[in-house]
C-alpha cells in the first residue's frame, strides 16, 4: 500500500480525526492486532466474541501508526472515528482502488472461482505485474485487505468475490469497480439462502452493478442461465466446451500425463494448451483464463507457457503419490457440481488397484440436501469400488451408492473422522486411488492426515 495520511483516509471514509493527527502517515492496514506491522492502520472490528477496540494497546505496541475506531478510545494511538469500522474500511478500499492505475478482473461463480482466479492471475503474469486475492479473502473484510495490500506498481488486480445472500455481491463489486467480470457457472451452493438456481443467478449478476462503463463480461456459455444473457449493456465474451457458438472454445480435449490437453480457439487465435491438472472442470477454468488473457493482450505463446506451469493452491484439487497410493486431495469445499467433477476425475484416473471415494457432507443445500447427497452416492457407485462417507447428511450418499448397484459391504458410513481414517487404513491397498472431498466445514483433510500419519507410523 502506498503511504497515506490520516487526513486523506478520514476524507475517504467520512471519519473524524483530531487536527493534531492529520499528518500521521500509514503504510498498510490490519484487522488482527497479532499481525500488525510497523506503520499499519489498525482496523478495530467489533465481533461477537471479541472487540478489536480492546486491542488498541497491543496494536500500538506492535507498531501501528493509527487506528480506525467506532468509539473514541483512551489510548495515545492516533485514531479516526467513524460510525461503522467495517463500512469505513470498505470506503477506504473503494477510494484507494479508484485512485490506483490498475485494471481489475473480478471473478465469481458457484464452483471453481478460486482456481479460475489463480489461473487468470497466472496467465496475466505473463505480461503484467499482478496482484490477486490471497486465500479466501473474498468477503466484506477480505476484499479491502486485498485491495489495500496491492503493491504500488500493480497493473492487474485479480479479485475473487464471494457471497451467501442477496446484496452482498453488490456491495463488493461497488468497491472493486471491475474492468472485466467473470462468472464461472451457476450451481447450487448457497441455495439454502437464495432459494433457486435462478435466485443464485440473480445474486451472482449483482457483480455487474459495479462494472466499468467500458467493462467486459466473460461468462460460461455452456450454462444455459448465462447463455440466455447474451444481450446486455456491456460486451459479453462466452467460453465453453459443448457450445460451439461460444467466443472461446476447447476442441479435441484429452486427459493425459496427469493433466488436460486441448486446442483453444477464439478471438482470432487457435493454439494448443496443456494444463497440469486433471478434469473437465480444469478445461473450463483454463478457458476463462484464456479469454481474459486474450482480452488483455497476452500472447497465445505466453498463455500456453503460463498454463503449462500452473500449480493450484491450498487444498484445491491436488494429485500426488504417497506410500504407494494415489491421492486426489480436493478438501477445500464441495457442492453437487464440484463433487460430480471430482468423482469424474476419480473415475477417469488410471488405477493399478481400486478407486476409493472418501466423502463428507455438502453444506448449505437447504431443501435439496437429501436429494443431492443421494445423487452423489449414485455417481460415486459408478466412479469407485469403495465409498466411505462421513457426516450426518452423508448417510444418503451411502443409500445412493447402494441403490446405484454397490454392495453394502463396499459403501460404509462413519460417525467420526477417527473411525473413518482407521477403517481406511485397513481397507486401502497400494495401487489404490483415493479421492478425499467434502465441504469446508467437514475438514476432510483431517481424515487424509490421519490416514497418511497411520501409514507412516
Amino acid at each position: 500500500m502506498k503511504e497515506l495520511t490520516l487526513k486523506k483516509l478520514a476524507a475517504w471514509c467520512g471519519g473524524d480525526v483530531d487536527p493534531a493527527w492529520e499528518n500521521v502517515k500509514v503504510t498498510g492496514t490490519q484487522i488482527d492486532s497479532r499481525l500488525v506491522r510497523e506503520g499499519d492502520l489498525f482496523i478495530a472490528i467489533p465481533g461477537e466474541k471479541v472487540d478489536g477496540h480492546d486491542f488498541l494497546a497491543k496494536a500500538r505496541e506492535a507498531g501501528a501508526a493509527a487506528a480506525l475506531v467506532s468509539r473514541r478510545m483512551d489510548d495515545p494511538l492516533p485514531q479516526i472515528l467513524v460510525l461503522d469500522t467495517v463500512l469505513a474500511y470498505g470506503d477506504i478500499a473503494r477510494s484507494y482502488r479508484e485512485e490506483a492505475a490498475v485494471d481489475v478482473v473480478a471473478i465469481t461463480g458457484s464452483v471453481g472461482k478460486t482456481t479460475t482466479k489463480e489461473m487468470i492471475a497466472c496467465v496475466l503474469a505473463g505480461k503484467y505485474r499482478v496482484s490477486k486475492t490471497q486465500g479466501n479473502h473474498n468477503n466484506n473484510l477480505g476484499l479491502p485487505i486485498t485491495i489495500l495490500e496491492m503493491p504500488a506498481d500493480t497493473q492487474e488486480a485479480v479479485l475473487e468475490l464471494g457471497m451467501n445472500h442477496f446484496g452482498e455481491m453488490h456491495y463488493l463489486t461497488e468497491i472493486a469497480k471491475p474492468n472485466v467480470v467473470v462468472i464461472t457457472n451457476i450451481g447450487t451452493m448457497h441455495i439454502e439462502h437464495l432459494g433457486t438456481r435462478e435466485g443464485i443467478l440473480k445474486a451472482k449478476l449483482e457483480i455487474m452493478d459495479g462494472i466499468q462503463p467500458d467493462g467486459i463480461a466473460v461468462f460460461n456459455g455452456d450454462e444455459p442461465l448465462l447463455w440466455n444473457l447474451r444481450e446486455g449493456k456491456h460486451k459479453r465474451i462466452y467460453f465453453g466446451i459443448e457450445n460451439d457458438q461460444c467466443d472461446v472454445v476447447a476442441e479435441d480435449v484429452k486427459q493425459m500425463d496427469g493433466g488436460v490437453y486441448f486446442i483453444a480457439r477464439g478471438l482470432g487465435q487457435r493454439f494448443h494448451v496443456y494444463v497440469p491438472q486433471e478434469g473437465q472442470h480444469t478445461v473450463y477454468n483454463a478457458l476463462a483464463a484464456i479469454a481474459v488473457g486474450l482480452l488483455r493482450g497476452v500472447s497465445p505463446d505466453s498463455i500456453q507457457y503460463q498454463l503449462g506451469i500452473f500449480h493450484n493452491t491450498g487444498m484445491r484439487q491436488r494429485i500426488f503419490e504417497e506410500n504407494g497410493f494415489t491421492i486426489i486431495e480436493d478438501c477445500y469445499n464441495a457442492g453437487p457440481e464440484s463433487m460430480e467433477a471430482a468423482l469424474k476425475v476419480l473415475k477417469e484416473h488410471k488405477a493399478e488397484g481400486r478407486r476409493i471415494a472418501v466423502l463428507g457432507d455438502m453444506l448449505e443445500l437447504g431443501s435439496r440436501t437429501m436429494a443431492e447427497h443421494y445423487r452423489v452416492g449414485r455417481l460415486a457407485a459408478q466412479a469407485a469400488q469403495l465409498v466411505l462417507a462421513y457426516g450426518k447428511d452423508s448417510q444418503r450418499i451411502i443409500t445412493g451408492a447402494i441403490t446405484g448397484g454397490m454392495s453394502a459391504k463396499c459403501a460404509v458410513h462413519y460417525d467420526s473422522q477417527e473411525e473413518m481414517a482407521s477403517s481406511l487404513k485397513r481397507l486401502a491397498r497400494p495401487g489404490d486411488v483415493l479421492l478425499f472431498k467434502g465441504s469446508r466445514g467437514m475438514r476432510m483433510e483431517k481424515v487424509l492426515e490421519m490416514f497418511l500419519a497411520d501409514e507412516k507410523a
